[in-house]
């Protein structure tokens, strides 16, 4: 699998980072350093911060303390397609492939849905809306992939679909961090554990 032809020798490096939503302090003091074809799986219960992290890499949120440094572009996915309902698939993945500069036929091929390019978004069911945010991820063609609970609503087939497509990026130099809930097969992988008594905060 190929994106767009962007570059997709990223970086994204976590110096001694904390985050704070409100009054509360999810997590201090994480660090890491990710290159070219790394993957780093992100665990703990809710409310630890895993969505969180994710949003600090993708400059969403601000760091309370330590620095981030990105080199690449990124893509989130996450509960939210970012997609108009009212719009056919091809078309609304259309508006993100031309801001990102990624191709909608990569993207609906990757993940099996070229069939559905001309149904409303709206008409989608869970799993292939799960199945299309994927599709704006490497339609993208992004070097780093920020990647929310991706399996959730997706049957056994899809899994494994998003396993390869990890896989596929992964080999191609790209870059992905994953928050989940769910065990996938990441072979290599780094794993960050968010859960306090566990990094002894």
């Amino acid at each position: 699998m190929q994106g767009s032809g962007q570059s997709k020798q990223g970086k994204l490096i976590f110096d001694r980072v904390a985050c704070r939503r409100g009054q509360r302090v999810l997590f201090t003091d994480v660090s890491f350093a990710l290159g070219p074809g790394d993957a780093l799986a992100v665990r703990g219960p809710n409310g630890v911060g895993k969505s969180s992290l994710l949003r600090l890499a993708a400059g969403l949120l601000t760091a309370a303390s330590g620095s981030i440094a990105r080199i690449g572009a990124m893509a989130l996915a996450d509960e939210h397609p970012a997609l108009d309902p009212s719009l056919p698939l091809e078309r609304a993945l259309g508006f993100w492939a031309g801001v990102d500069g990624g191709t909608v036929v990569t993207g609906l091929g990757a993940v099996g849905l070229t069939h559905l390019a001309e149904v409303p978004v709206r008409m989608l069911s869970t799993g292939q809306r799960r199945r299309v945010t994927l599709a704006r991820v490497v339609a993208s063609g992004a070097a780093i992939w920020l990647l929310d609970e991706p399996a959730n609503g997706l049957d056994a087939d899809s899994v494994t679909m998003l396993e390869r497509l990890i896989a596929d990026h992964r080999a191609g130099g790209g870059i992905v961090v994953i928050a989940s809930h769910q065990m996938l097969n990441l072979p290599g992988a780094g794993l960050l554990d968010l859960t306090p008594e566990r990094r002894g905060a």
